[in-house]
């Protein structure tokens, strides 16, 4: 990889070099890297059975999703060896944390505790999370925030399928994608306000969609699902509807490989349990983004 004029540059093989995205992407490294050379090692997941909408199987076991905690509800027994995951139905960056619990399959090993956003408890943040945020894990008698280093965390400090891959060059690629999130995010919704065109969006999809050519071995980032998917999946199920909605978009238009991404995701279990109702995300979004 490397770095003009403060924009990510993909060098993909056969590809000429161009930015990723309209707005500054900080990746974490920028050396150069031969894609051409490259080979992913295939992610086996655990098979994934699900009943109902609010069911889900983990190592045998179903479970039904708790309701969210209020203000007028009291805590868990904190800090008594059990391991907890609290996030909010509704928030993207909790559920990347909710998707990796599940396609690890330690839905029985780790507790979700939803909590509502709107009527959060005081003891979340005087007790649990200071930051007073969603996600936050609290394990081995500690505390952790922050989506991505969350993910990370659970893939390597609990057993489960690796979502991460091994190889040095696989695993640059890897962390550069998920670096570029927030570029990702914040091009993609500056087109969501008033009139404003779908261009500075479509170049954003449309180097996604030049990213998801680079492995053939699948339809995600990297050939076989991984954390890179858990990654984006929360934010392109948003927009998706969004922008077809308001903006009259599809961002599949043109970009097979995109589409082919959107039916993988789709297609895995772990993900589809934590996914909300279109219509639901569009009226969230309209109201965060087309106010006047």
């Amino acid at each position: 990889m490397s770095v003009a004029n403060n924009h990510l540059v993909f060098l993909l093989s056969g590809l000429p070099a161009r930015p990723l995205l309209s707005m500054p992407c900080v990746p974490v490294s920028y050396s150069p890297i031969n894609f051409s050379t490259t080979h992913f090692h295939a992610l086996h997941l655990r098979p994934f059975n699900t009943k109902t909408k609010l069911l889900v199987m983990a190592t045998g076991v179903q479970q039904v999703l708790p309701s969210p905690l209020t203000s007028t509800s009291p805590p868990p027994s904190l800090f008594d060896g059990t391991t907890r995951l609290y996030i909010s139905y509704t928030c993207p960056y909790a559920q990347r944390v909710w998707i990796t619990r599940n396609c690890k399959g330690l839905q029985d090993k780790i507790q979700l505790v939803p909590i509502d956003l709107k009527d959060r408890p005081s003891w979340y943040k005087e007790k649990v999370y200071p930051p007073n945020k969603v996600p936050a894990l609290e394990h081995n008698n500690e505390v952790r925030g922050e989506s991505i280093d969350l993910i990370k965390y659970i893939d390597s400090h609990f057993e489960g399928p690796s979502l991460f891959p091994s190889g040095p060059d696989e695993k640059e690629f890897a962390e550069e994608l998920i670096s570029c999130t927030d570029s990702f995010y914040k091009t993609v919704t500056s087109s969501f306000k008033g009139d404003v065109n779908v261009t500075e969006a479509g170049t954003a999809f449309d180097y996604i969609e030049t990213a998801l050519s680079k492995y053939d071995d699948g339809p995600f980032f990297l050939g076989q699902f991984s954390l890179v998917d858990i990654a984006y999946a929360p934010f392109i199920e948003r927009f998706q509807p969004f922008l077809v909605e308001v903006k009259d978009y599809d961002i599949k238009m043109g970009r097979p490989k995109l589409a082919a991404w959107i039916e993988g995701i789709n297609s895995i279990e772990g993900y589809k349990i934590t996914r909300s109702d279109p219509k639901v995300l569009v009226e969230s979004y309209k109201k965060r983004f087309l106010v006047l």
